[in-house]
């Protein structure tokens, strides 16, 4: 059994400023895209163009807002397969609509993060790409991570892992034997944002690798026959952060 069940009712909001409002103290949009400008200017009204480019028939659940810096807009460039969508969302200095040509090459935006859906013939199918673990049964060094959670640590080739379950999601933190006191306040960290914080409630497994390093950060998680996909996350507890935006 997972040491602790993820809590199913208590969430806090994302930043009121970042999901109410986009900056509007940047230059404002050209007349060309005067019709799409408002709602653009509101992270919502950006997910909802977003959503409206997809061309796609899978039924994915895109996040309530992200966050991004202080005096920057969101945005995003979308791709669709037959099973498959693949979202790069970027924070620009200036506003740029979606799919923006300008995206590709732009000094004026930076990817705050990477979304991939990818449906799969059928739940088991989909299930056998999430990399869970019941860390209690797998062993390793004990380690108290505080709120009654347990982690376990697991060392090999120069990595330092530690890991933990909360509900149905197996979390690890990593980084440098030679850094081992890194892992761990990562991984308390990690737990004590969740006392407040949800991640979506996966069906049936998630798995979350958060990287010291600022490199290898990753978020699985299955809903039926779907996979979410979310990296390209530098800093770590922004990846944990911008997953809790996907409970609904």
């Amino acid at each position: 059994m997972p040491s602790k069940p993820q809590k199913e009712q208590e969430s806090n909001e994302p930043n009121k400023s970042q999901e109410e409002h986009q900056s509007n103290e940047n230059q404002e949009p050209s007349k060309t895209n005067k019709g799409n400008t408002e709602a653009s200017l509101t992270q919502a009204g950006v997910l909802k163009n977003i959503k409206s480019q997809l061309k796609t028939n899978l039924t994915i659940t895109l996040p309530k807002g992200l966050p991004i810096s202080d005096g920057t807009f969101l945005t995003a460039t979308t791709k669709a397969e037959a099973n498959q969508v693949e979202i790069l969302f970027f924070e620009s200095k200036k506003y740029l609509p979606i799919n923006d040509p300008k995206l590709k090459n732009s000094k004026t935006a930076t990817v705050i993060a990477r979304l991939v859906v990818k449906q799969y013939q059928n739940a088991k199918e989909a299930n056998e790409q999430i990399a869970f673990v019941n860390f209690s049964q797998n062993g390793g060094q004990e380690v108290d991570l505080g709120y009654n959670i347990k982690g376990y640590q697991d060392a090999g080739a120069g990595s330092l892992w530690t890991g933990w379950n909360e509900g149905r999601w197996a979390i690890e933190t990593h980084t440098r034997t030679d850094n081992p006191e890194a892992g761990v306040k990562l991984a308390k960290q990690a737990v004590q944002f969740l006392e407040t914080h949800m991640l979506p409630i996966p069906k049936q497994n998630g798995f979350a690798r958060l990287d010291v390093y600022e490199s290898g950060s990753l978020i699985v998680w299955q809903d039926e026959k779907l996979v979410y996909t979310l990296d390209s996350i530098k800093e770590p507890l922004k990846a944990l952060e911008m997953t809790t935006t996907f409970y609904h």
